[in-house]
């Protein structure tokens, strides 16, 4: 039965969102006694300093908005992140002393710009980096206070690069030659600037580099190739030619390599199955792979699994209902050793299943779904994840739970275009968005009814980023059976979209699409929402970062615009930062607004 919104400070579902908690953890590679984490313990994500045998952390960012990426230097002593204005993305690295201090802009010479990616080597000699500008994507090494040299320039998307121990050896990721998602890598000569190799498994395939050997002199990488229909690891010598697939009989399903051991002699994997994480251990001298017992539920986190300097596997580790931690594995057994960091307490929630159904087209669609207490059907709120080139596991889901709490079921799914199910199944809605994913919406909606979970007029929308989009699109296309939606950091229109977003995106949407606007024209109609804005009959919720790069302000301006012409009922809450929150008190005053906006129309 669905109850009245808990208003209290400290109401269970609140304590949730207030968590103390880690997004990721990383150590330094010449210092293995100081690491960075992303923590959320003041209230708003930022960076801490910490010192590994005391386990003291030490705030060294204060940004408004919040913060949730950066790096450590190999040898400990600074710290860096990208200083954008108002989660904009859009801006210049700095780094600040591992003590704290003044941000210092370590590529001061540059106009702003958007960049996710900085890599370093790990004798800490050289650092490297992707920016995104008007002319495409540019490939870039340097040291600390000298100027960016140049490795590589494409109008198409571009990332890395990964360096080798001393620096010598860059490997980039290109889809210049695919002109879609695939990846082709490219090694370069450092010093020189000359291309020496290159890794490529033919049309259709990707071929994305990993890290470089621990070993001083050593070129091997890893490298993850999708010729079979999942990604699979390999070890790449781009100096020697040799590449080594390594002989995974029996694992099924996507699987990564996540970090070599501190001897390079062995390679710590991440299999994804069904959304589902479980790591290995491959020794590359005998071939021979042993499965680890570690505890069940999201293994990895932001940062993914990683060897520590005493051969112990760290691992952010989280769940439906608690909070991500940091424990250590041992390296042999996976048996859990310790915990590092814990999460805060949180109140009881309930516990998520996988389920699967058939899609419209037949295809078997996974989710995991949340039932609260009592007999159904119930109000429902059906979530799609962002992306699309992710996937949804066993994380923490605060939101959930609170729905929960409040009488509503709760199913998230894995559509058409998620990663880990294959690589037909993730690349079927290029060039279409919108579509495959709509539908099979539409057949989450009807197995819910029928399995007497939902209640058939009180099935609700949600999701952020993408999955923001995915409500409005259904919404849009599928109007006679949803209650209504709830649309955060969204895309309403993609053509506007891409003359205002960062162009680290445009590269993505252009590889989504096959091309721009301009050159997609009728795809890019018939995947935005807007041109579906006559057929909506639900009311729609959208909460908005005024500062978003990704999916900016101007194009949800207009469908607002649109449907408020049309008569239609949406409701567009801004809020004063970027592409989501990042505060938990901003996050649960959003949850509060969804939960108002659902209540009043499932009385």
């Amino acid at each position: 039965m669905r109850k009245e919104i808990d208003t209290r400070h400290n109401a269970p579902w609140k304590q949730r969102f207030r968590a103390k908690s880690l997004r990721w953890a990383h150590i330094a590679h010449q210092r293995p006694e100081r690491g960075v984490v992303c923590s959320n313990q003041g209230g708003v994500f930022q960076l801490y300093a910490w010192d590994i045998p005391s386990g003291e952390l030490v705030q060294v960012t204060d940004v408004p908005t919040g913060l949730i990426s950066g790096m450590i230097s190999a040898d400990g002593e600074h710290i860096y992140y990208h200083q954008d204005e108002g989660g904009n993305e859009i801006g210049h690295y700095v780094r600040v002393p591992f003590a704290g201090g003044t941000p210092e802009d370590v590529t001061p010479n540059l106009p702003p710009y958007a960049s996710h990616q900085l890599t370093q080597s790990r004798s800490g000699n050289l650092k490297g980096v992707t920016i995104a500008d008007k002319d495409g994507f540019g490939v870039f090494v340097f040291l600390d206070g000298q100027e960016l040299r140049r490795l590589y320039r494409s109008e198409r998307m571009a990332g890395g690069p990964s360096l080798s121990f001393g620096g010598e050896t860059a490997v980039i990721a290109s889809t210049e030659r695919s002109r879609s998602l695939d990846y082709e890598a490219l090694a370069y000569d450092v010093q020189t600037g000359e291309c020496i190799a290159h890794l490529w498994d033919g049309e259709g395939a990707s071929i994305t580099p990993g890290a470089f050997s621990p070993i001083p002199g050593d070129s091997r990488l890893y490298v993850a190739a999708s010729k079979s229909g999942y990604n699979r690891p390999l070890i790449w010598n781009p100096r020697t030619g040799e590449r080594r697939d390594l002989i995974l009989d029996g694992i099924e399903g996507e699987v990564n390599a996540r970090d070599w051991s501190p001897d390079g002699r062995r390679v710590l994997l991440s299999q994804f199955h069904q959304a589902k994480t479980q790591l290995y251990i491959y020794d590359l001298d005998t071939d021979h792979v042993a499965r680890l017992d570690h505890p069940e539920g999201a293994i990895g986190g932001w940062s993914g699994p990683f060897f520590a300097a005493n051969g112990e596997i760290f691992t952010i580790l989280e769940d439906a209902a608690s909070p991500p931690r940091l424990i250590a594995l041992d390296p042999n057994t996976g048996v859990t050793r310790r915990t590092v960091f814990e999460a805060t307490d949180v109140p009881d929630g309930q516990p998520f299943r996988s389920i699967s159904y058939s899609s419209e087209n037949g295809a078997t669609i996974q989710g995991w779904l949340g039932v609260p207490d009592g007999k159904g059907p119930f109000p429902t709120v059906l979530h799609t994840h962002g992306g699309p080139t992710t996937v949804m596991t066993q994380t923490y889901f605060p939101a959930a739970q609170a729905w929960l709490d409040h009488g509503f079921a709760v199913l998230t799914i894995n559509y058409h275009g998620s990663t880990t199910f294959g690589k037909e199944f993730e690349k079927s809605i290029w060039g279409n968005l919108g579509d495959l994913e709509v539908a099979d919406m539409a057949a989450a909606y009807q197995w819910l009814v029928d399995e007497g979970i939902a209640t058939p007029d009180a099935v609700f929308l949600t999701g952020g980023s993408y999955g923001g989009y995915l409500t409005l699109q259904a919404i849009g296309r599928r109007p006679d059976i949803w209650a209504g939606g709830m649309a955060v950091v969204a895309i309403a229109d993609w053509k506007l979209m891409y003359e205002d977003q960062a162009e680290t995106l445009r590269g993505y949407q252009r590889a989504l699409f096959g091309g721009t606007p301009d050159e997609t024209p009728e795809a890019t109609a018939a995947s935005s929402p807007i041109t579906y804005a006559q057929d909506i009959s639900a009311p729609i919720l959208v909460i908005q970062g005024r500062n978003d790069t990704r999916c900016p302000a101007r194009q949800m301006e207009a469908y607002e615009e649109k449907l408020k012409r049309l008569g239609k009922a949406i409701q567009v809450h801004w809020f004063e930062a970027g592409h989501g929150s990042r505060k938990q008190e901003q996050q649960i005053e959003h949850q509060e607004l969804m939960m108002r906006f659902a209540f009043q129309l499932s009385r």
